[in-house]
Parts: structure tokens; sequence; C-alpha cells
């Protein structure tokens, strides 16, 4: 067994790359370029292999964190076998730990977003709002308009996804088979929730992963308002045209906020502020404010537990007194918050998957393919045309790994380029139903309904939209650009 792992390492050293031999003997202490190399090659292979089992994901049904766990672990591995061979492996040990440190801060970061998120859903906060809206007896055009509107206001604090799960609830209530009105809300609700979440730090992992490098502050995000809210107008004014007018059946259904619910939400308001604070005024990762965020959120659980005994006999002699059985069974079958069970439910598949596309796309910078790219796109084109490329790209392949990639390659842009791929990179996934994870999160909640199909024959429309955003940016944001841009 050992003759035969000694004669693998053996054959893989010849396969790899001449400059094996000249690196050990001249102990280099930079990474080696090895784009044009076999083992290139291999890691490329593995990484597109994982990625196109990650975009079949819906016909597989297989979480798409699997595939790219696998490849982040076979390319690392390549790599350090390699680097070993060649008796450098400090390089090797620091790139991963570069890369480790930088997913580990957004993990974290998002985890607590995510518990907030988590716990304002099951204390019913959306639920309520879902209900709300469709108590107020509107029709399918206003149901239209309001629903986009509050996917573009709720996702720069709740996320993109989250968002649009919440408002495809809705559509799907009161749409009630309606397939037309259903496929052209849920683009809609697309749409909108990644416009919204290009302008905010918190409304998508992009533009998180942009604030945390320190590349836009807080505040400059908010230059991206107009643009975005221009990239859902301009579809949505096209598509409300072909909206029904008429008005969806009534419906009696009523929703009681659970106790904590609006404190839970004012806690992570303060927590947002607490991360913003801690990275504007003291220059310290935002993921120390939102860990410290957590806390909050475990002292009021650990209030709520506490004081639950107190608060459920008022309830109950409050209604026995009124004589309501119904209500008296509910509250024997209310279970005490737990923070706990809040991080569980946090979405790991999606944390999972960011990993093995931070390491992926880390593993291959390493080998010098985010160079060599960086040379192609930004050396040859202009950054304008570099920056709304990679945002179409954006439709077919994740956003996460194209603004990975970007980060790590650090072209020299002006500010006024990094807030186009900031937008770009955001509002592109729109443009193709797979493109963003609401599309692909409302394909499974809207099935039969939302399809890749319908959403494609919209495609032009949004694409109107992708492009008068960028416009209105490079208009209204021009002092941000430089004359070589």
């Amino acid at each position: 067994m050992k003759n035969s792992l000694y004669a693998l390492l053996a054959l893989l050293c010849v396969l790899w790359h001449p400059l094996a031999l000249s690196a050990a003997a001249n102990h280099i202490a930079t990474p080696i370029d090895l784009t044009s190399a076999t083992l290139g090659w291999i890691c490329i292979a593995i990484f597109v292999l994982a990625y196109i089992l990650v975009m079949l994901e819906e016909k597989l049904h297989m979480r798409k964190s699997k595939p790219v766990l696998v490849a982040a672990g076979l390319i690392w591995m390549l790599i350090g076998g390699y680097y070993v061979m060649n008796e450098i492996p400090e390089l090797t040990e620091h790139a991963f730990r570069h890369n480790l440190l930088e997913f580990s801060e957004l993990m974290l970061f998002l985890l607590v977003a995510m518990t907030y998120i988590n716990a304002m859903e099951e204390r019913r906060l959306f639920d309520a709002l879902r209900v709300w809206m469709v108590r107020r007896g509107f029709n399918f055009r206003t149901l239209f308009w309001l629903s986009g509107l509050l996917a573009f206001v709720i996702s720069p604090i709740a996320d993109n996804l989250t968002t649009a799960l919440l408002m495809c609830a809705v559509a799907m209530k009161v749409g009630q088979g309606d397939k037309q009105f259903i496929n052209l809300s849920c683009i809609n609700i697309v749409v909108a929730a990644n416009a919204g979440g290009a302008f905010s730090p918190f409304g998508d992992i992009t533009t998180l992963m942009v604030w945390q490098a320190g590349i836009v502050h807080f505040a400059e995000f908010f230059s991206l308002f107009f643009p975005a809210l221009v990239n859902y107008l301009v579809p949505a004014l096209i598509m409300s045209l072909f909206v029904k007018n008429k008005k969806p059946a009534a419906s009696d259904e009523q929703i009681e906020l659970k106790r904590g619910a609006r404190r839970i939400m004012v806690l992570f308001l303060v927590t947002i502020a607490t991360a913003v604070s801690c990275h504007s005024l003291l220059h310290l990762p935002p993921v120390l404010g939102m860990m410290m965020g957590l806390g909050y959120l475990q002292f009021f659980g650990y209030f709520l537990r506490t004081t639950l005994p107190n608060s459920l006999d008022k309830k109950r002699a409050a209604a026995q007194q009124a004589g309501d059985q119904e209500r008296l069974q509910a509250l024997g079958n209310v279970v005490p918050f737990d923070v706990f069970a809040k991080v569980s439910r946090a979405e790991w598949d999606t944390l999972l998957f960011f990993y093995g596309i931070v390491m992926c796309v880390g593993g291959l910078g390493f080998l010098g393919y985010l160079s060599l790219m960086s040379e192609v796109l930004y050396g040859g084109w202009s950054a304008t045309a570099a920056n709304v490329f990679l945002g179409v790209v954006s439709a077919v392949v994740d956003n996460i790994p194209v603004m990975f990639a970007v980060l790590s390659m650090q072209p020299d842009m002006s500010h006024g380029q990094w807030l186009l791929i900031t937008l770009t990179a955001g509002v592109g996934g729109s443009l193709l139903s797979i493109g963003s994870a609401a599309g692909v999160a409302l394909m499974g909640q809207a099935r039969g309904y939302y399809t890749f199909f319908g959403h494609l024959k919209w495609t032009p429309v949004i694409a109107l939209g992708y492009a008068a955003s960028i416009l209105v940016h490079l208009w209204l944001n021009a002092e941000l650009f430089t004359v070589f841009d």
C-alpha cells in the first residue's frame, strides 16, 4: 500500500509542472504560477464540475454545499501536495488560513443576522405582515406593486432571500392558482429583492463582502439607492400592464404576534447599529458588533424564559374570565424562547456553500488564475465594460464567487467602479431565475407557477432595468469616477 502511494505521488509530480525542481532548489518564497500546468487545469476541471452540480441542484435534489465542499478540499489538497514536494508548505498554509479568516468573519456575521431573522419569523412578525396585506382587500395590480415595493424596502435589512420568500407567500395566498399573476409577482419580487439588497451591506452577501473588505463604507452604499430603484421600477412598470385588475377572495385569517416580537425587531436594529459603529468609529471588524448583538438576543431570551410563567398565568386568567377555551388550549402549547434553536435553523447549506466557494476561488487565485483573469478583464477592457460583463455573468454563475474573485484580484479602480461592480453583481442575478438565491428559492416555493422559462420570457424587460440602473449610476455618481475609467 505504501509503495503504491509513493508511486502515485511520483506520477503526480511528473504530471504537474517542470517548475517543481527549480522551485525546490531556489526556495521560492512567493506562490508559483501554475495557470499553464496540468495541476492548474485539474483544479479548474474540479471547480467547473462542482459548479455544474450546483446549477443542477433543482434537478438532482442535492444540496449545493456538497459538491463545493468536496471540490474545495480536493483543490487545496492537490496544491498542498505540490508545495510539500517543493519543500515550501508554509506558503499554502498561510494562504489557506488567510482565506479561512475571511470566510469566518463573514460566516459569523451572517449567522447572527440569520438567527435574528429566524427569531422574528418564529415570533410571527412576517406572518402578521402577510395577513395584513391579504386582509386589506387590495386588487391584483395593487398587490403586485405593494409586494414589490415591500421587497425592495425590506431586503436591505432582512436580506433578499428571506424577503423574497415572505413576499412569495403573499403572492401565492392572494393569487389562488392564477398562474400569470403568481409568475409575474414572483419575477417582480426577485427583481425588487435583489435591487433592494444592492444598496445595503445587509441586503446581500456580496455587499457584505465589499463592506467588510473596507472598500465601500456604510453610508456610501446609499449612493446606489436610485440606480437600484430604477433597476426595479423599469421592469415593474412594464410587467404591471399585464397584471389583471381584479380582487382576490377575502380572508378572515388572524395572526397574533408572540411575546417579545417587536422588542426582538428593535434589538436587531440596535445590533446593526453596533456593527456599523464598530466598523466606522472604532475601525474594528463589523462581526464584533454582530456577535455582541447575539448576546443582546441571548439576554432577552433569558428574560422571556424567566418571566414566561407569570405571563402565562395572567393570560390564562384573562382567557378563563372570557371563557375562551381555544385561547386556553393555545396557551398550554407555548414553547419557551430558545436562542440556540434559532441558530440551528440558520441556512447552514448557504453558509457551507459560501465556505466551499471562498475556498475554491481562493485556491484558484493561489494558482494564479485570478491574476490572469484580472489582466484579461481589467487590463484589456475598460473597468466599466468589465464590471458590466461580470454582472451579466452573475446571472449564470452565482454572484458570490464573482464578487469574491473581484475582491481577490483587487483591480486598480476608482470608487465609482467599485460601486458599479457592487451594483451589477447584486442585480445582474435577476436576469435569470437561477441567477440569485431568491430566484432559486422561489422556483421551489412556487413550483409550477414560477419557472425558469416563465422568467426567461421577461429577461429582455429586466435587462432594460439592468442597463438603465448602470446609466443612472454613471450619471448620478459621475464625480466618483476618474477620466481613466
